[in-house]
């Protein structure tokens, strides 16, 4: 009973501590947002890529090479760098990286769209956009506002590059399809060129507990396929035929943006690996965006574009949270899965 009692005291003074620091902050976030007035939405971050690949070079020199060696190399680099600078060209290319991870939202189109704003108020048909783009698909509306930004830069002139390094499927080919040159990682995941719908249907379950359901629309078609209701086989030919209007407009707009394609051959709802997706037209180089970045900073001004949203403290406090437990889930499974392989 004392070690309770000494536990309890000790839990009610930690979360005391807890709660004081949490409202501290939230003090502090009102109080900046009263005397900043209006908050803004987020904000854009630029990073210089060439910088980066420049100080991994130099991080791995430093390990490698002799005292006297890395002494040499930095002054010759240093002579280089001096003589390039006064040869290069005042109108050197740019190339301005964007990432798209889409979840089934398409969420990431809220910095999509800032970040194309932004690249579109300075880029020239000299520089080139290139997307890093990571996508399973999702709901249609999402992506095609999502889409939409990638068309906007197509429509300026200016080149656009979709790397895809692991999986670029329905939603999100139907965003790489408007690269004018389309990159993928020989086991990137591309195609799903299709349209799906699924839903459950519980009223035999209600009915058999006697549970009444009523769905109630004006209009005829207001409602096809429900989950709670009796569902007919006028409504699932209306759903289907929808589905099938969907799939046609999807095919077209693929079309339009690659236009060497099969297209008929490809819209099947299947998926290929990065190089049979080659051989059926669907990207046009094997390659990583990493190898590819590279070798772009070589010869061109690289520059990653990305616009943060702000988040409230509520939001960030639930997304710390949110991560702690995916992490801890993480870790379980994993321990779990190893027990089994070495059982």
């Amino acid at each position: 009973m004392e070690f309770l009692a000494d536990y309890a005291g000790f839990l009610a003074k930690t979360l005391t501590v807890v709660f004081a620091i949490i409202a501290i902050l939230i003090a502090l976030a009102a109080l900046r947002r009263a005397r900043g007035g209006q908050q803004r939405e987020g904000e854009l971050e630029v990073r210089r890529l060439n910088d980066f690949y420049k100080g991994l070079r130099q991080r791995l020199e430093q390990a490698v090479l002799e005292k006297d060696a890395l002494k040499a190399l930095r002054k010759q680099e240093a002579k280089a760098e001096k003589a390039s600078r006064k040869e290069a060209a005042p109108s050197a290319s740019r190339v301005f990286v964007l990432d798209f991870d889409g979840d089934i939202k398409a969420s990431a189109v809220e910095s999509l769209r800032h970040e194309v704003t932004a690249v579109l108020t300075l880029a020239k048909p000299t520089d080139e956009v290139v997307v890093r783009l990571e996508s399973g698909g999702g709901m249609v509306h999402s992506y095609g506002l999502a889409a939409s930004q990638l068309v906007r830069i197509r429509d300026t002139g200016i080149p656009l590059t979709v790397c895809v390094d692991k999986v670029a499927a329905s939603g999100g080919y139907m965003m790489a399809c408007i690269g004018g040159k389309i990159l993928a990682a020989p086991f990137a995941i591309l195609g799903s060129i299709g349209v799906v719908a699924q839903l459950p249907n519980l009223h035999r379950l209600l009915k058999k507990h006697e549970v009444d359901f009523e769905v109630l629309t004006a209009g005829e078609y207001k409602r096809t396929l429900t989950v709670f209701g009796e569902n007919t086989d006028k409504g699932r030919e209306k759903f289907q035929e929808d589905l099938e209007t969907t799939h046609e407009l999807f095919k077209d707009f693929v079309a339009q943006y690659r236009e060497q394609l099969s297209i008929d051959e490809v819209a099947t709802g299947e998926v290929w690996l990065g190089t049979r997706a080659q051989a059926l037209r669907l990207v046009d180089e094997i390659s990583t965006s990493d190898e590819y970045l590279a070798d772009r900073a070589a010869n061109a001004q690289v520059f990653h574009v990305h616009y943060a949203q702000r988040k409230s403290l509520p939001q960030r406090f639930g997304l710390a949270a949110a991560t702690a437990c995916e992490q801890a889930l993480s870790r379980g499974w994993s321990r779990l899965s190893e027990q089994r392989f070495w059982q």
